[in-house]
């Protein structure tokens, strides 16, 4: 069975309700997921828009969330999940308003996508401290076993 994200407030490609974003709550959606490979030791899901500033010229990807060393075993997250609400050993990376934890959409102009990615890796990852993305993916090579990516888009005042 292959490696699954989902969730329940929105499906695979439709838009994020407006709670989940700088318009509502800004609370984190409920993630769930299933398939992840028996060897997997820890679990990396990382939240980024590719089309920061605009999508009709994007010139960055910005970073929402960033965790690692979730445990394989775990199936998802609840809806707003606070710093202390991690399961145990879960580490928490720098987002681009350089803090940890979950930063929702905010889109300035047009409809963005927000990719939700999981990956199970062979391994967990040590001595990070509180990483930027490209630090976990660095130190995530040549450990992914599985990966599976959840879409959500969001243009404000939808």
């Amino acid at each position: 069975m292959a490696m699954k994200i989902e969730s329940e407030a929105f499906k695979d490609g439709d838009a994020i309700p407006k709670q989940y974003t700088c318009e509502g709550q800004d609370v984190s959606p409920p993630l769930a997921w299933s398939g992840v490979p028996a060897d997997a030791r820890s679990l990396v899901l990382i939240v980024d828009d590719p089309d920061a500033p605009d999508p009709k010229a994007p010139k960055m990807t910005w970073v929402h969330w960033v965790l690692f060393n979730l445990p394989a075993g775990d199936a998802g997250l609840a809806q707003d999940v606070a710093d202390r609400d991690l399961p145990a050993g879960t580490g928490e990376g720098l987002n681009d308003w350089q803090r940890t934890g979950y930063g929702g959409p905010c889109p300035p102009i047009g409809r963005h996508r927000y990719f939700h990615k999981l990956y199970a890796l062979d391994t967990r990852l040590e001595g990070l401290g509180n990483p930027t993305k490209a630090q976990v993916e660095a130190a995530m090579q040549g450990h992914i076993l599985a990966r599976a990516e959840l879409v959500g888009t969001y243009a404000k005042g939808q």
